[in-house]
């Protein structure tokens, strides 16, 4: 079973940065496909980004398109999501998410079969 664990959020002034990692356990992710969700308590789910490189998509939100980066190192199972730019209304608890086939959708979160319990992102002055 392929185990997924966000961390590097925190609290961040108005026009900061963050970088959150998602670090992967228990199998191989060559072949999975992932991705990157945040939810604020009152609001959907929220599909921030996603890759799959069987399939060769990347996709962004246009919410966030030009301030969030997304990148993976493969040797050390790792997923990351740069934020810049940050403003109040991207406060949420982000979640990185994978399954295994090729796979990139925002909207459709319920096709990811893992995910990770989420790192808190405030950004407040």
């Amino acid at each position: 079973q392929l185990q997924l664990v966000e961390s590097g959020g925190g609290l961040v002034q108005p026009g900061g940065s963050l970088r959150l990692s998602c670090a992967a356990s228990g199998v191989t992710v060559d072949y999975f496909s992932v991705g990157w969700f945040r939810q604020a308590p009152g609001k959907e789910r929220e599909g921030i980004s996603c890759f799959s490189k069987q399939s060769g998509i990347t996709n962004y939100a246009d919410s966030v398109k030009g301030r969030v980066t997304m990148s993976r190192d493969v040797g050390k199972k790792t997923l990351y999501l740069q934020l810049n730019n940050l403003q109040p209304e991207d406060t949420a608890v982000y979640y990185c998410a994978a399954v295994r086939r090729p796979f990139c959708g925002l909207q459709y979160g319920s096709e990811y079969d893992y995910w990770g319990q989420g790192t808190q992102v405030t950004v407040a002055v």
